[in-house]
């Protein structure tokens, strides 16, 4: 059982988002219980038990059951008039159950982990938790390779060797691409730089994918089989092309 302060943290809004819907409706339920008259002070007491059961974030304050002289016929009653019959209703409050949203925040704000390597001196509690967040890194790779912008499911291959060896590029493929993503991100870091992201605010954290979509547009044109100009390329392109270095810089240079 591993305790998370930044799962306690995400976890705080929402707990407290549904304890007081819940909260609400049980008030709710409450009210009109009250205001539902019984034949008898034992049918009252049930339908109390009854609802003190579905009670899940509230509990019952101090009640009591009251009797409610009635009259027959219309009219105010004659004073001193001996009632024809009395009803029977709830009378009473709720109060928050303070602990059962302690328990649910507590709950959301842990997570398991297992493994059946139960000897601590080769995995500790550390070492398992480690390797539990770097697999976030090995899952990023599984999106990159099932990825459509990467084409790689339009390729059919049959024979476990093509299989394996175009797994193999795909993997080669995401090694130049996290590297690629890190080094950008270390640079603007380095530089207290950003570009801006795909909703026009700045970051200095963006994928690679969302730096290949930044380049896309940029076509080159060659003149005659001689010259090559590179089109398209704006100041925010040419910003990351300088903070990345001079190789990065040498590829765009003939731009147009």
């Amino acid at each position: 059982m591993v305790y998370s302060p930044q799962a306690r943290q995400r976890a705080l809004k929402r707990v407290d988002k549904h304890c007081l819907k819940q909260g609400r409706a049980e008030l709710k339920d409450f009210e009109r219980l009250c205001n539902t008259d019984f034949a008898c002070e034992a049918d009252a007491l049930k339908a109390l038990a009854r609802f003190e059961r579905t009670l899940k974030i509230a509990m019952l304050g101090e009640t009591h059951i009251e009797a409610l002289p009635r009259f027959k016929g219309k009219g105010r009653p004659a004073k001193g008039r001996e009632p024809d019959f009395f009803v029977y209703r709830i009378v009473g409050a709720l109060a928050s159950r303070v602990q059962e949203r302690q328990r649910r925040l507590e709950r959301k704000s842990c997570f398991i982990l297992a493994t059946n390597q139960l000897d601590e001196q080769v995995l500790s509690d550390e070492d398992l938790i480690a390797a539990y967040k770097d697999q976030q890194k090995v899952e990023r790779g599984f999106r990159f390779l099932k990825d459509p912008m990467f084409m790689a499911a339009t390729r059919f291959l049959k024979k476990p060797e093509r299989i394996m060896a175009l797994m193999m590029v795909m993997t080669l493929c995401l090694l130049v691409y996290a590297a690629l993503e890190q080094r950008i991100r270390e640079v603007l870091k380095a530089e207290q730089a950003t570009v801006p992201d795909q909703k026009g605010k700045p970051t200095t954290r963006p994928t690679a994918r969302w730096v290949f979509q930044f380049f896309k547009g940029i076509h080159v044109l060659v003149v005659e089989h001689v010259e090559q100009i590179v089109l398209n390329v704006e100041q925010h392109h040419s910003d990351l092309l300088q903070l990345l270095g001079p190789r990065y810089v040498a590829i765009y240079s003939a731009s147009g």
